[in-house]
Formats: C-alpha cells, sequence, structure tokens
C-alpha cells in the first residue's frame, strides 16, 4: 500500500469513527432538549446552564462531525454538471474544487478562528448569562476541529482523487443504489 493510499484510508477512518461517535451527541441533544422543556413547563424550573448544554451539544454534532458529513457526501454540492462527468471528470473537479475553494476558505476561517479562540481562552470567557456554561472557548475552539478535520478530508479527496486517476479501482466511488419506483 502507498503512502497516499494510507493517508486516504487512515483520514477515512478518523472521520468515520468520529462521525460515529459524535453522533451520539444528537440522541443527547434531543433528551437534554427535553428535559429543560419539561423542567421549566411541567416544573417551573429553569436551568440556564442546561439549556446552554443542548446548544453545545448541537454544536458538537455539526462541528466535529463536518468531516464525517465531506465523506458521505453530505455537504452542499452544485450538480448540475458534476452527477453528468464521467468518474474521471469528477475526481479532476474534486481535486480543482478543493485545492481552489475549500483549502483557502478553511485557512481563511481557522485564521480568525485562532484569533477567536485565543482571546476567549485568555480571559477565561464563559457564558454571558449568570449560570450558563462555563469555558466558553471550548465552544469557540470547535471552529478549530471543524477546519482541521474538514482540512483533512479535504487533503484525503484530493488523495483519492489523484489514486482514481491512476487506475486504483479500490478507491472509484460505489456504485448508486438503485431506488424503486
Amino acid at each position: 500500500m502507498s503512502a497516499l493510499e494510507f493517508f486516504v484510508r487512515l483520514v477515512d477512518s478518523l472521520n468515520e469513527y468520529i462521525g460515529r461517535f459524535v453522533s451520539w451527541f444528537t440522541l443527547a441533544t434531543v433528551i437534554i432538549c427535553f428535559v429543560v422543556v419539561v423542567l421549566r413547563y411541567a416544573l417551573g424550573i429553569g436551568i440556564l446552564w442546561l439549556q446552554e448544554l443542548y446548544v453545545w451539544s448541537h454544536a458538537i454534532v455539526f462541528m466535529v462531525g463536518a468531516g464525517y458529513t465531506m465523506l458521505h457526501g453530505g455537504h452542499v454540492r452544485v450538480d448540475i454538471f458534476y452527477d453528468r462527468q464521467s468518474v474521471r471528470k469528477k475526481a479532476w473537479t474534486d481535486i480543482f474544487g478543493t485545492i481552489v475553494f475549500l483549502l483557502p476558505w478553511l485557512a481563511v476561517v481557522a485564521y480568525f478562528a485562532l484569533a477567536f479562540f485565543q482571546a476567549s481562552y485568555r480571559v477565561g470567557e464563559s457564558s454571558p448569562q449568570g449560570g450558563g456554561m462555563p469555558a466558553l472557548y471550548v465552544l469557540k475552539g470547535l471552529i478549530l476541529v471543524f477546519c482541521f478535520l474538514v482540512g483533512l478530508q479535504g487533503l484525503a479527496m484530493i488523495g483519492r482523487s489523484i489514486l482514481i486517476l491512476k487506475g486504483h479501482t479500490g478507491f472509484l466511488p460505489a456504485p448508486e443504489e438503485f431506488t424503486k419506483r
């Protein structure tokens, strides 16, 4: 196995594992939200940190699970031309799109997110609401995690595309399943 094949498989496995793990935070979000509603409207008890906790768990799903979503083709793509392209043209499109659009965008987001995170960390920022969640910088740090995991998956996409262009059939996309009409 070449280093490129190893890298692609490693990144895919990492994002697969992380995505499956953080998917459980979706259940946590629903349960926490349910508890908040019951406490608030049935018992008249409001717990601010609990309300903020389900926002945090929801953010974890989206920010940390974004690499998993990219791995499985779940992000928005302009499919007007892409769907009709051959596998080789799709590979070239993925390389071009990742290098020209995705990676520069992630670099800009990471650059500003780092300053955003550092400023929050320096002051030990917590929720602006009394009784809210502490360590708000952890939530802001998820932006950097997002950039890292999506960036890695973007590099793996480039690697997979190169392998497809070199004729490695093990990296071809799985045939689409036909739906019954």
